[in-house]
């Protein structure tokens, strides 16, 4: 626990959000959770609790929550963006008018802007200019963190102050933050990561075996590495927590939004069905068109992207498409090897 008292704020009351305000809260420092809903900011304020993304969890009594956007954010040290990728630009536009110079902001949100194929943290660059950008990742189902269990994540920037500063703000007895310099990449594994968790979910309610989840992983890692390297991230980025793990667990966990989406596809549902019965954001379908359209563009080989794309945007069936996936694949297994 750092020994120095941050005031913080967490702008998105959703699961993630709501884990990570927890934590602050537990470590000693003034956090505020800004929530758009005032019913929801009244139900963690008076029963310290949120039941509608948390259920039987529960919070700190002194996590405070408000919908009062400049209200949370006052004399702020450290701000997380933990909102969905969608309305992430016009909250930091809203943010600008409240925040000073110098704030650190850390994006959280594993998705890519529809309009502009730009990652969170060149949305947050451009409306927030002034501020100190950092990104975190890795396996972090939020339910498992909120339920103290041992987690891992990674916080990325160039600036080793505001890693020190995000280290000592959430380190605690099961949550181990670690340090990276490969912001880019770290945040670019984080989006793509979602599209072939939709993929994985999917193969799950058609009972493929471990045989092949273990191989769709594997092909997807390779898939996110050629795709990372035509778009300037490190590959050895994906071989760390904010790679391969999360990679990992959103692509075997029933508690990964995106991997859900995929299972309901698989038992039959059409997307617009299975993102109904999620009932949040599955930020792997907007994932999947940008990437689709990117890949494309670039001439990257992405066929498991591609099968997917025909499933979700084309109408096929998933049993006309679900073999070409994986046969697709070319012979190579590693890509990017040291030798």
């Amino acid at each position: 626990m750092s020994e120095k008292k941050y005031r913080v704020a967490v702008i998105g009351g959703g699961s993630f959000g709501t884990s990570i305000s927890n934590i602050i809260a537990d470590n000693g420092h003034d956090i505020c959770l800004w929530m758009r809903r005032q019913e929801a900011v009244d139900e963690v304020n008076s029963q310290h609790s949120n039941s509608d993304y948390l259920p039987n969890i529960e919070l700190s009594p002194s996590l405070r929550a408000s919908s009062d956007l400049g209200e949370a954010v006052s004399a702020c040290d450290v701000i997380f963006m933990a909102v969905p990728s969608t309305p992430c630009r016009g909250v930091a536009r809203q943010l600008a008018e409240y925040i000073a110079p110098g704030t650190i902001v850390v994006s959280t949100t594993k998705g890519i802007e529809l309009d502009s194929n730009k990652l969170m943290s060149e949305v947050l660059g451009e409306e927030l200019p002034n501020c100190r950008i950092g990104v975190m990742s890795g396996p972090n189902l939020a339910k498992e963190l909120a339920a103290r269990m041992i987690t891992g994540t990674v916080i990325a920037s160039q600036d080793e102050s505001l890693i020190k500063t995000i280290q000592d703000l959430l380190q605690c007895g099961y949550f181990r933050v670690y340090g990276g310099s490969d912001m880019y990449g770290v945040e670019l594994a984080g989006a793509l990561k979602n599209v072939y968790a939709i993929t994985s979910g999917l193969a799950a309610a058609m009972d493929c075996g471990h045989n092949t989840i273990s191989m769709l992983i594997t092909r997807a890692l390779a898939e996110m590495s050629r795709y990372a390297v035509q778009k300037g991230a490190d590959p050895m980025t994906f071989l760390g927590l904010a790679g391969v793990g999360d990679l990992f667990v959103t692509c075997t966990s029933p508690l990964s939004r995106n991997y859900r989406v995929g299972y309901e596809l698989g038992k039959g549902k059409t997307i617009e069905e299975a993102v109904a019965s999620l009932g949040q954001v599955a930020e792997g379908i907007n994932t999947l068109k940008l990437m689709k359209e990117q890949s494309d563009a670039l001439g990257i080989y992405m066929p498991l992207v591609n099968g997917l794309y025909e499933i979700v945007y084309e109408g096929r069936s998933v049993n006309e498409v679900i073999g070409g996936m994986m046969w697709s694949e070319q012979n190579r297994d590693v890509e990017f090897a040291t030798k």
